[in-house]
């Protein structure tokens, strides 16, 4: 029993060793499995994945990290700055940008691997591709780094050779052109004003200086013209253009020994400060311009539209300078041209604008602070537009002095800014606005008589000591027609309350309040109210003609108007010339066509009737509609120091024949007439465009 036990014992010692071995051997097997799997992870990325991201650091600029990617034995033959220097250069020369890779072949042998593949890459010049080879070495970490030579750039450069990126052919920028074919704005000739060294006079600081003086510019900077590296004694160094008509200016400089004067291209704008507002102007590109517009093919030399019409349809009239990408050798000679891009000419716009209309209208307003709009109101073709105050355009394409920017931005009268882009306080020229949301709501008809009311009225004595006043009472009913014709502020007012505020809010919306124009040239919102709505009775009823909190652009009101010669549908008023045009509508039957025809008769009342506001537009063996405005612009109810906004707008109301209509709005009419100071300027506007 005893010699049993022993033997179990020695079974049990047994199992447990045999236990214990296969458990270290499973261990050990264990440990040798994660060290092989480490060990294949050392093996690091692929050749492939290796020129991948080298590759795909090139689309960043991370030449360092390229760099990284090198054999030891490139890094010995070329240093770090040097290759960042060479690829900076190169990559960003081109502008290089979505540079990808196919790998086509892969060729192992001992410790290198020689890999195939095909680049596509955007440039300056467009589209380049290309094969190429690239020869990968597997260092003693068993990792795969790349033997970097010039060719890996481009197969065909060599490590003297460089890239050079040259214009080949210089673009134009397309013309603007009006609907008769007269420029707007278009390659012209000015006057290049430059140096020739050697015939400086002495002493020749003071020549400079002189020059300087009279061409209103920093003496050191003609001083760094002239030591440009390229300057020679005889060679002429242009530091200034100016104006082809700039006679006096130049007869001066040419009394100075050294000065020579020669044409030189320019974009020019032969309407001047007449259509300022609308062309805009162009300007040389800046290094903030170029860094926004990468890719798309503008360089040092280029020009951009800045303001205007310029900047509205740039992308049709900029033209792209054809550009080589090339290799050229140490000695400067080309080995091999690697892209060319053929020249893209700038296409000519051709607009709705009468380049005499525009121009009229500008002399009409003269030394005015204000605007005009004239448009077809059956086509919606506008044909001029008009802010003054204005500003030449060539000035700020030929370079403008200090003096004279400095004249622009001070002036109280404000030139650069841009009066009939934005909205004004309509007046009384918004009652026929009120007229159509009182008639489209069935709020009141035509022929009701609202009653006597005086000079000044009040709802009730809620109001305290505000009135609404009118400046004429008149004889007979007071109905739609006699209310337009004499102005009737009261009755407008009257007519809000009638309407109401909700009503007045979401039919003024209908006819285009709150939204943007569709039209090429941005324009402000026209406004009923602010955010708040309408607080007051008070100000629903100044609203109704035009006061309250109400703005209106004045293309926006010249389109409402539209709508009396259109059935009641607003058109859309466009600057883009079709032969034939038909017309579209911005909002159809936005007002019954029986109301706007009720309103189109009342307003040709307001111009035939002796004693209406706008008689004076009366052209004989014409059929013309209009209403007069006088906004008050007032701090507050009680200011008796407000200035005030004169507005006429008058239209054809014939369905035939010529069709214009014209909005003018001046500021500062106070005690000169109000609206009555810009009647006859708009009638000699029109019944000159009607002698055309």
């Amino acid at each position: 029993m005893a010699r049993y036990r022993r033997k179990r014992r020695r079974k049990n010692r047994v199992g447990l060793l045999i236990g214990i071995i296969i458990g270290i051997l499973v261990v050990v097997g264990i440990v040798v499995g994660i060290i092989l799997f480490l060990k294949s992870k050392d093996k690091g990325p692929t050749p492939e994945e290796v020129l991948t991201q080298y590759m795909s650091d090139i689309n960043t600029g991370n030449y360092e990290d390229m760099y990284q990617l090198l054999c030891d034995e490139t890094r010995q033959r070329v240093t770090k700055d040097d290759f960042i220097a060479r690829n900076q250069n190169i990559y960003e020369g081109v502008e290089a940008s979505d540079v990808s890779i196919q790998i086509t072949n892969v060729e192992e042998q001992k410790d290198t691997v020689a890999i195939n593949y095909d680049t596509t890459m955007e440039t300056v010049a467009g589209t380049l591709q290309f094969s190429n080879t690239a020869t990968l070495i597997r260092n003693e970490e068993k990792q795969y780094q790349i033997d970097w030579y010039s060719q890996m750039i481009f197969p065909q450069l060599q490590e003297d050779y460089k890239v050079k990126v040259n214009t080949a052919t210089k673009s134009e920028r397309g013309n603007i052109f009006d609907r008769n074919g007269m420029a707007l704005a278009e390659k012209g000739t000015a006057s290049s004003i430059g140096i020739v060294p050697g015939k400086l006079a002495e002493p020749r600081d003071e020549t400079i200086a002189s020059i300087a003086n009279l061409l209103e510019m920093d003496a050191e900077k003609i001083e760094k013209a002239l030591s440009a590296g390229w300057v020679k004694d005889d060679s002429f160094v242009p530091i200034r253009t100016v104006s082809k008509d700039a006679d006096e200016l130049k007869v001066q400089l040419l009394e100075i020994p050294g000065i020579k004067i020669s044409d030189t291209s320019e974009r020019v704008y032969p309407l001047k400060e007449a259509a300022a507002h609308l062309t805009g102007y162009v300007q040389n590109v800046t290094a903030e311009d170029l860094e926004k517009l990468e890719g798309k093919g503008y360089n040092a030399n280029s020009v951009l539209g800045k303001s205007g019409l310029e900047k509205i349809y740039e992308d049709q009239l900029r033209g792209i300078d054809g550009c080589e990408i090339n290799i050229v050798n140490a000695d400067g000679d080309q080995v091999v041209n690697l892209l060319t891009r053929d020249a893209k000419m700038g296409e000519d716009v051709k607009l709705t604008i009468d380049y005499r209309l525009q121009k009229a209208l500008y002399e009409a307003l003269g030394e005015d602070s204000g605007c005009a709009v004239a448009m077809n109101p059956k086509t919606g073709e506008v044909l001029a537009l008009v802010s003054t105050p204005a500003f030449d355009p060539n000035d700020f394409v030929m370079g403008m002095t200090n003096s004279k920017w400095t004249s622009l931005n001070e002036d109280p009268a404000q030139p650069l800014y841009n009066r009939f882009r934005n909205t004004w306080c309509p007046g009384s020229s918004f009652k026929p606005v009120t007229a159509a949301i009182g008639l489209s709501t069935d709020s009141f008809t035509a022929d009701e008589d609202f009653g006597p009311s005086g000079r000044s009225w009040q709802e009730d004595s809620s109001w305290g000591s505000y009135q609404v006043t009118t400046l004429e009472e008149y004889a007979g009913a007071a109905n739609l027609r006699n209310a337009l014709v004499y102005s009737d502020n009261i009755y407008f007012a009257k007519a809000a309350l009638k309407i109401g505020k909700d009503n007045f809010s979401k039919t003024a919306k209908s006819l285009g309040f709150g939204e943007d124009i569709p039209f090429q040239y941005g324009m402000s919102n026209s406004q009923i109210t602010s955010e708040e709505g309408f607080k007051t009775n008070i100000q629903l009823a100044d609203s109704g003609y035009g006061q309250g909190e109400v703005l209106v652009n004045p293309l926006h009101l010249a389109a409402i108007y539209s709508a009396f010669v259109n059935q009641g549908s607003l058109i859309s008023p466009t600057l883009e010339y079709q032969e034939d045009p038909a017309g579209s509508f911005w909002k159809e039957q936005a007002i019954p066509a029986q109301a706007a025809d009720v309103i189109k008769e009342d307003l040709i009342q307001v111009v035939e009737d002796p004693k209406g506001t706008g008689h004076e537009a009366r052209i004989d063996g014409r059929t013309i509609a209009g209403k007069t405005g006088t906004a008050e612009i007032k701090a507050s109810k009680d200011d008796t120091t407000g200035t005030e906004l004169g507005w006429f707008t008058a239209f054809t109301a014939q369905d035939s024949g010529q069709q214009l209509m014209i909005t003018m709005m001046i500021e500062d009419v106070k005690d000169r007439g109000g609206s009555h100071y810009v009647v006859p300027k708009v009638k000699a506007a029109m019944e000159e465009a009607f002698r055309w």
